[in-house]
């Protein structure tokens, strides 16, 4: 484009009429105009383990967070980790600029095709357990950190002495030892209780409750199902065992606090983050995020059940009281 109004400048090349018109001055004024360059879109692709609601809510915080000219396409792997592995392979011909893996069969068949492309990943219990800390990986981390945890905890609850937590070695044991490591100083004494299928869940329940003040429940799925969560939360009542739990469901059903992350706000963190990598801002490899922002959920009236004085600040600051 440059070269063509040289031509009709310098009276080599033009038309008749613009021939020889044109003034050295304005030669060199054309010379300092900025040449442009062709516009490339940066595809994003996003990659999710099936369609639920809580998927859905870290894809559309993912969405607000990502700027305007990236073109993004999601896959749905429906579940199914085979049928997820040929499309991250289907992905990775296609050579986009960065993949946002929801849920750990997402991150899994990323992890496991996807070795040349920046992959985040997202709504993953213990990434590092299952591989997912590859050169050209990294994400925001599901869990709230166990020191946070433990520090409100004492918080509610500065009388606290004995805390209890039953859970299987082969799935939280890096999670309890951290727990271990950051109680060894304090006035409080962790007690856990191993089990290895949901049978042993109500006989090691019931032999816990009696030697500690407040039951820990963490991110165990032998633990924690759809049929033992209910026993466990009725049982500790029953006892007077406050519970701690992880997810507003809990509290909501009678667990005393609970501190849970925001899907809408992991997803937007993972978008930050991928704003990041993709404007050279950061750069791979490098360690997960923690979620920046923590939500806390009381329930007044189990707090009124068992005689517990709930600090106001604590109380003011909550997001969701029950």
């Amino acid at each position: 484009m440059t070269c063509a109004f040289l031509h009709v400048a310098c009276g080599t090349k033009a038309p008749g009429r613009f021939r020889n018109r044109l003034s050295w001055g304005m030669v060199l004024f054309l010379l300092a105009l900025p040449i442009a360059s062709p516009v490339f879109a940066t595809d994003v692709i996003i990659l999710k383990s099936s369609d639920i609601a809580a998927y859905n809510q870290a894809i559309t915080g993912f969405k607000a967070a990502i700027p305007p000219g990236i073109n993004l396409s999601e896959y749905d792997l429906q579940g199914d980790l085979e049928k997820g592995r040929k499309l991250a392979r289907k992905i990775r011909a296609s050579d986009p600029a960065l993949v946002f893996a929801v849920g750990l069969k997402a991150s899994k068949a990323a992890q496991l095709e996807i070795v040349d492309i920046p992959v985040v990943y997202s709504m993953v219990l213990d990434p590092a357990k299952y591989g997912l800390n590859a050169q050209n990986m990294t994400g925001v981390l599901l869990e709230v950190p166990a020191e946070r945890q433990l520090a409100m905890i004492r918080n509610l609850l500065p009388q606290l002495t004995h805390i209890g937590t039953l859970y299987d070695p082969a799935k939280t044991s890096t999670l309890i030892d951290e727990a271990r490591r950051l109680l060894k100083l304090s006035a409080t004494e962790l007690v856990p209780m191993q089990i290895s299928s949901e049978r042993e869940v109500p006989g090691s329940l019931r032999a816990l409750l009696p030697s500690v003040d407040a039951l820990w429940l963490v991110p165990d799925s032998t633990v924690l199902t759809d049929e033992s969560l209910r026993f466990i939360l009725n049982t500790a009542l029953e006892a007077r065992v406050p519970v701690i739990g992880f997810s507003r469901e809990f509290a909501r059903s009678g667990a005393l606090l609970c501190l849970s992350v925001n899907y809408a706000d992991i997803g937007r963190q993972a978008g930050q983050l991928t704003r990041k990598l993709l404007d050279g801002q950061l750069s791979l490899p490098m360690k997960p995020w923690h979620p920046d922002r923590i939500e806390t959920s009381l329930n007044l009236k189990t707090a009124k059940f068992l005689g517990i004085d709930i600090p106001r600040e604590l109380e003011q600051k909550a997001d969701e009281l029950y």
